[in-house]
């Protein structure tokens, strides 16, 4: 199970909308630059001044920039705009904008950044394994247990708990580690779909 399984509903809310900006010249790339500039953006910001009540903006962010990953991906596929640009802006800002939105949290747990840069790093790996889907003949996969969509939900969740005066302490370890775990069973399911997909297309 994976958040990422309600996309299609999300996209039905989301596409008069899209509708509406392709008529107004709106690109796929434009949106997909704005969400990772911004999302860059905000990371840095709460890096250097990680006040706990800013941390609010993780969760609104992270809801609004989910619908701005859907819009662009619906502008390129359902108004023409697909790009061998488009795919390298969409694939690349994504790693770098779950990159500045998790390092925040790495700044405000007293513990290590350690285990939040590897939190980071296997984030990082995720998409990379899904994208590799599409070099062996197999589709992009978004497997969970922690896609995309699961850990901006999880991520947004500590930037509640931070804004109401939430402390990172002890337990902190335990949740990362949890975290990665569950990033490596991502990892695995990913490569596991990707190869059994490629190997029934060869038949």
């Amino acid at each position: 199970m994976s958040v990422y399984q309600l996309k299609s509903r999300f996209q039905d809310i989301l596409r008069p909308l899209v509708h509406s900006l392709a008529a107004r010249g709106v690109t796929a790339n434009q949106v997909t630059s704005v969400a990772a500039a911004v999302s860059v953006a905000l990371g840095l910001f709460l890096s250097i001044a990680p006040l706990p009540r800013w941390f609010l903006l993780v969760p609104a962010w992270f809801l609004l920039r989910m619908g701005l990953n859907a819009i662009d991906g619906m502008l390129a596929r359902e108004h023409g705009q697909k790009s061998v640009l488009g795919a390298y802006l969409n694939e690349i800002g994504d790693v770098v904008s779950d990159a500045a939105l998790y390092l925040p949290f790495a700044v405000i747990d007293p513990n290590d950044l350690m285990p939040v840069m590897a939190v980071i790093f296997l984030s990082a790996l995720t998409e990379f394994a899904g994208v590799l889907g599409q070099t062996v003949g197999a589709s992009r996969r978004y497997d969970g247990p922690l896609g995309k969509s699961d850990r901006a939900v999880l991520f947004g969740a500590l930037g509640i708990f931070t804004a109401v005066g939430g402390t990172f302490a002890a337990w902190t370890a335990w949740l990362w580690a949890m975290v990665a775990l569950l990033l490596v069973w991502t990892i695995i399911n990913r490569i596991r779909a990707g190869i059994r997909e490629a190997h029934t297309a060869a038949r």
